[in-house]
C-alpha cells in the first residue's frame, strides 16, 4: 500500500511539473540538407542532425529528446559545391518557425560543413591495364594495343573523376596470352567509382598482336678490343657460350648473323678488375642475353 501512494505521488508530481513551462534544454534535431541533385551530388555523408538549445513546456521538450514525432528539417543549399558550409544564423529564423510550441536559444555548432560536388561530365582516355603477366612466358606485343573507342565520357562529381587524372585502365580479362588479340571488352569502374560515375560506353574493342619468343645456345668466338699489350684474360678461353631468345619466326635468319662475343676493355669494372662480354651485334628480334661465364679475370703482367 506504501509503495502504491509513492508511485501515485510520484507520477502526479512528474505530470504536474512536465506541464509547466519555462524548462531548457539541448537535444539533437534531425535535418535534411536539399540541394539540385542534376547538378550536385554528395561525396561524403551529409549532416543528419544539428544540436539545438530549447526552451519550452516540459511535455513538449520530452517528446522531443525521445523523437517523438519529431520531423526532419529541410534545409535548401543554393551552390553547395563553391559554399560547402551552413552557418547556424543561417537556420536560426527557419529553425525558430519550425519549433513552433519552443522557444529557440541556440544552435551547436555554429557552422555545419559538408562535401557536394558539382556533376561535370569529361572525356578520359581508356588505357591498357598491363600490370599483370598479361603476355605468356616468352612471348611479346608485336604491335601496338589499339583500343576503340581511345576515349569515353565520364559522368560524375568533379573530385572524384579528378582522381582518375584522365584516365581509366582496361582490362583484358585473361592473361598469358599467346595469340594475337582481339576482344570486345567491357569498360569497368571500381566499386568505389561505381557510386558516384556513369559512362557514356559499356564495351571497347581491344586488338594487339603477340609473337613467341624460343630459346637459343650457341658457342662464340671470343674478340678482345682495345686491350692493352700487358692485359689479356687467360690463354686457354678462346671461345665462350651465349643463350638468348630469338624470335620464332626469324630463326632461320641467325644463319646470317656473323655474331661474336666482344670484351671490350673500356668497359671493364675498375673496382674488381673483371670484364664482361656483349655481342657484336644484336637485332631487335633478339633478347635476354646471357652469356658462360658472366665475367672473366682480366690478367696484368
Amino acid at each position: 500500500m506504501v509503495v502504491l501512494c509513492v508511485v501515485t505521488a510520484t507520477t502526479f508530481w512528474l505530470l504536474n511539473a512536465l506541464n509547466k513551462d519555462n524548462y531548457t534544454t539541448t537535444v539533437k534535431q534531425p535535418i535534411q540538407i536539399r540541394y539540385d541533385e542534376a547538378d550536385y551530388m554528395a561525396v561524403e555523408e551529409i549532416p543528419q542532425e544539428v544540436g539545438i538549445q530549447i526552451n519550452g513546456n516540459g511535455w513538449d521538450l520530452l517528446k522531443r529528446h525521445f523523437k517523438i514525432s519529431v520531423t526532419p528539417l529541410e534545409v535548401f543549399v543554393e551552390d553547395p559545391f563553391q559554399r560547402p558550409y551552413l552557418l547556424a544564423s543561417e537556420l536560426e529564423q527557419q529553425m525558430d518557425e519550425y519549433l513552433a510550441s519552443s522557444s529557440l536559444v541556440n544552435i551547436l555548432p555554429d557552422t555545419l560543413f559538408f562535401k557536394i560536388d558539382k556533376i561535370v561530365s569529361k572525356k578520359i582516355q581508356l588505357v591498357p591495364d598491363t600490370t599483370a603477366n598479361t603476355v605468356a612466358e616468352n612471348h611479346a606485343y608485336a604491335s601496338p594495343i589499339t583500343i576503340d573507342p581511345e576515349t569515353v565520357t565520364v559522368t560524375g562529381p568533379i573530385s572524384i573523376i579528378e582522381q582518375m587524372e584522365g584516365k581509366l585502365p582496361l582490362g583484358f580479362g585473361e592473361d598469358k596470352i599467346r595469340e594475337n588479340f582481339s576482344r570486345l571488352l567491357p569498360i569497368n569502374l571500381s566499386r568505389e567509382q561505381r557510386e558516384f560515375l556513369r559512362l557514356d560506353e559499356e564495351t571497347a574493342q581491344v586488338s594487339f598482336e603477340v609473337i613467341a619468343f624460343v630459346e637459343s645456345q650457341l658457342t662464340l668466338q671470343i674478340q678482345q678490343r682495345y686491350f692493352p699489350e700487358n692485359v689479356t684474360i687467360d690463354a686457354a678461353i678462346t671461345d665462350m657460350e651465349v643463350r638468348f631468345l630469338i624470335q620464332e619466326d626469324k630463326q632461320e635468319m641467325l644463319n646470317e648473323l656473323e655474331l661474336s662475343a666482344v670484351l671490350n676493355y673500356n668497359n671493364r669494372n675498375r673496382e674488381d678488375s673483371t670484364i664482361s662480354a656483349s655481342l657484336n651485334e644484336i637485332p631487335d628480334y633478339i633478347r635476354d642475353i646471357t652469356f658462360d661465364p658472366e665475367t672473366f679475370k682480366l690478367i696484368y703482367e
